[in-house]
């Protein structure tokens, strides 16, 4: 069985309206903004790419700004039929052809299995 999933996927090209993602998550996940402790004249590069919310399901949890979602385990687990929806809402809102951060790097996907996949004894 493959560890802790995490995947870390970026938006190049405009910024994901993350209330109203948060909105629409919210009917089946539970989603909670993440406190500011920034300041309000603050002069910060990164403060747009700060997470501002975070989404959890039964094993999966994201973490999401405006730019940029991360998606990972605390602990190795199959991932069950929620999990599985939740990624895939993520993946139409940030796949930008696995590319990462920095320019040419490309990053792919980190094995995973399901619940379907582990068997019974797992469900």
């Amino acid at each position: 069985m493959p560890g802790v999933y995490h995947y870390v996927m970026w938006r190049w090209f405009g910024r994901t309206d993350l209330d109203e993602v948060a909105e629409e998550l919210s009917e089946g996940y539970e989603v909670r903004r993440l406190p500011d402790h920034g300041w309000d004249l603050e002069l910060s590069y990164m403060k747009e790419m700060r997470d501002r919310y975070l989404v959890r399901s039964d094993t999966l949890v994201v973490f999401l700004s405006p730019f940029r979602a991360v998606l990972t385990q605390r602990t190795p687990a199959p991932l069950t039929r929620r999990d599985m929806e939740l990624r895939e809402r993520v993946l139409e809102l940030y796949r930008e052809d696995g590319l990462a951060y920095l320019p040419l790097q490309i990053l792919s996907e980190p094995e995973f299995t399901t619940v379907e996949e582990a068997g019974p004894a797992l469900a």
